[in-house]
């Protein structure tokens, strides 16, 4: 997870080291060695450049050198380069400047999937499937990803032309945008999926998730909110102080002799040490709550199903989380680039450390360790093997007693993992199919849905069917697309197909609710928590 603050305190010799050293951090204060290895870097750089047999270029070795030691660090201490400084700022601040649109490029085209909600483009009528052409009255069609964010993308105020063709329309349609602050949302639904449970799900953890998910809450309680499934499964993490506030919605403040803790990390500096405490007076302490987690929930997520878990705060469903238990501080870099170092562990309030070992494992065998888990399905209240403490693992209690480990992520309370796809349909995901086969569909026979249907979303979820004709449609187009289509894989994630295809449509005719809320009907572990609701009822009175 990401702390917030920027310092300039250091900087230069951080970097330094990052550069040159390949050394461990606590010799940053030696200087004359650090200023040896510096000296040995510059005469290595300079011979190379003046000598090689090709030209080079500095800047590009320079960069390489950094990985390099990073490399020799941790998974997540990263350098980031200038060129990719901007987006990834923009994802943790939740903000952008443009005209609020998510597309992906279909046959050359520019192709809307949303216009965010809110937005110019929105408030314009620009919809879901509008195809766009031109772009202040040049072609715009053959544009990659940077080409498009470089030209719709732009300070606050501007204006921009856009030229569409929407299907069902004959004559293109000629917008003006001024762009805006788009809000990268951190939320991508919330709403109730019975008269009395509530669902959000949450994709990250930026600036903006506090306030999101606050103002959300409140909205779901006027709803008749009862109940709440907090879904961070596939939420990679973010800021730790997110985190914290997102955490403390459900916790109380515990008392003056024994307050909460929701979160604490130790460092070599002692000024990296802090604890984090929740507070009472949250309208969402006694809520009943179930967390979906998942292998791909990693550390501002495992931060807030930790702290849900260790104060039997609620039931955590799902599969083991990946296990990322360090905490990185970002350094911007005076040619736009970054550092993001690891200064910290953290630790949850039962003093479980959730990173998993990475000792002598390259980047790629520790992502993959995370995804190959063999877990028995279950309740596994007291997170036992066959009944027996695994003894591999340091134990911990949670405040009910309860056996919890650390050393390896979140351990659902109630695990249940997710279906796996056969191959055919998981290389038909992978290339983006759905969409481009939904794309091709609502410039045709989708316009009469979207005439049907209207905006009513209940109806369009419980009434609307994929015919065996639609499925046979969307066979044909993908084998068109050179996909090998295995029938018999079709028929055993038949489910899965007919809902993406469903969910696809809803989502071009409404929004990522639509999309969510039709994929939820089957998805496996959504469904079991549903039923599972007695017994985070359970876990909390045993406070």
């Amino acid at each position: 997870m990401m702390k917030k603050r920027f310092s300039s305190f250091t900087v230069a010799a951080l970097v330094m080291v990052s550069l040159f050293a390949g050394m461990e951090i606590n010799e940053l204060i030696s200087g004359d060695d650090i200023f040896a290895q510096l000296n040995k870097f510059k005469d290595i750089l300079i011979l190379t450049e003046k000598n090689y047999i090709e030209k080079v270029d500095t800047g590009e070795l320079t960069e390489a050198a950094i990985s390099g030691l990073l490399d020799k660090l941790d998974p997540h201490s990263v350098y980031i380069a200038p060129r990719n400084f901007e987006r990834v700022t923009e994802e943790f601040k939740g903000k952008y400047e443009g005209i609020g649109i998510s597309f992906r490029i279909l046959n050359d085209t520019i192709t809307v999937l949303e216009p965010i909600g809110g937005g110019p483009s929105a408030r314009l009528g620009i919809l879901a499937n509008d195809r766009i052409v031109k772009i202040d009255n040049q072609s715009a069609v053959g544009f990659n990803e940077t080409q498009v964010q470089k030209s719709l993308r732009g300070p606050r105020g501007t204006r921009v032309t856009v030229t569409i063709v929407r299907p069902g329309t004959p004559d293109p349609l000629v917008y003006e945008i001024t762009r805006d602050e788009i809000s990268l949302a951190s939320l991508d639904a919330a709403f109730m999926v019975t008269d009395d449970v509530a669902y959000i799900q949450s994709n990250k953890f930026n600036e903006q998730t506090y306030n999101e998910m606050t103002k959300s809450l409140e909205e779901l309680r006027k709803q008749g909110m009862k109940k709440l499934i907090l879904d961070l499964r596939w939420n990679p993490g973010g800021y730790l102080d997110q985190a914290v506030k997102v955490a403390d919605l459900f916790l109380d403040g515990g008392t003056k002799e024994q307050p909460k803790k929701i979160v604490y990390t130790k460092a070599r500096r002692t000024e990296f040490d802090e604890t984090f405490l929740a507070r009472s007076g949250d309208a969402y302490e006694n809520l009943p709550i179930i967390v979906l987690i998942s292998n791909h929930s990693a550390s501002a997520s495992e931060i807030v199903a930790g702290a849900i878990q260790d104060w039997d705060r609620g039931l955590i469903v799902g599969e083991t989380s990946f296990g990322k238990g360090l905490v990185q501080r970002q350094w911007p870099l005076a040619d736009g680039s970054a550092l993001r170092l690891t200064i910290a562990k953290y630790y949850t309030p039962s003093g479980r450390l959730i990173q998993r070992d990475y000792t002598g494992k390259n980047k790629a065998e520790y992502q993959l360790e995370a995804y190959e888990r063999d877990e028995e399905e279950g309740y596994n209240e007291n997170h036992t093997i066959n009944g027996r403490v695994d003894s591999t693992k340091p134990i911990f209690k949670t405040h009910a007693g309860r056996t919890v480990y650390g050393g390896g992520g979140i351990t659902p309370d109630y695990v249940v993992k997710d279906n796996v796809l056969t191959k055919t349909v998981a290389d038909i995901r992978r290339r983006d199919l759905f969409v481009a086969f939904i794309s091709h569909y609502m410039a045709g026979q989708g316009l009469k849905v979207r005439e049907e249907y209207g905006k009513d979303l209940p109806r369009f979820r419980k009434s609307f069917k994929v015919s065996d004709q639609l499925l046979a449609e969307f066979t044909a187009f993908v084998e068109s697309k050179g996909v090998s289509v295995d029938r018999e894989d079709l028929r055993k994630d038949d489910d899965f197909v007919r809902a993406m295809i469903k969910a696809t449509i809803g989502r071009s005719i409404w929004n990522s609710d639509a999309w969510v809320s039709i994929l939820l009907e089957t998805d496996k572990q959504f469904q079991k928590a549903l039923t599972l609701f007695p017994e985070a009822e359970k876990f909390a009175r045993l406070q």
